[in-house]
């Protein structure tokens, strides 16, 4: 289970978040498992993966959330050159 870990912070508490190598190789680019490749993407794609963060940490009270390839999947800002294509 690889992930790369980051903190959001939450009515002034630190919530741990992690994403899976699953969600950053499918959504956002990484070319492998391995940490730099994990790294590279995410710090690409920090925006868009820490509004996904956000948006769940909205619905849901929680001391650790986990993003999945399945978090991304309908994300207009995450769907590739296609973006809000009805094609």
């Amino acid at each position: 289970d690889l992930t790369v870990a980051f903190v959001a912070c939450v009515d002034g508490k630190n919530v741990d978040c992690a994403i899976s190598a699953e969600a950053l190789e499918d959504h956002f680019g990484a070319r492998s498992p391995s940490s730099a490749d994990l790294l590279n993407a995410f710090r690409r794609h920090r925006t868009e993966i820490q509004n996904t963060a956000r948006d769940l940490l909205d619905l849901v009270d929680t001391h650790q959330l986990r993003l999945h390839s399945g978090h991304f999947r309908f994300r207009p800002d995450t769907l590739g050159p296609c973006k809000g294509s009805a094609k």
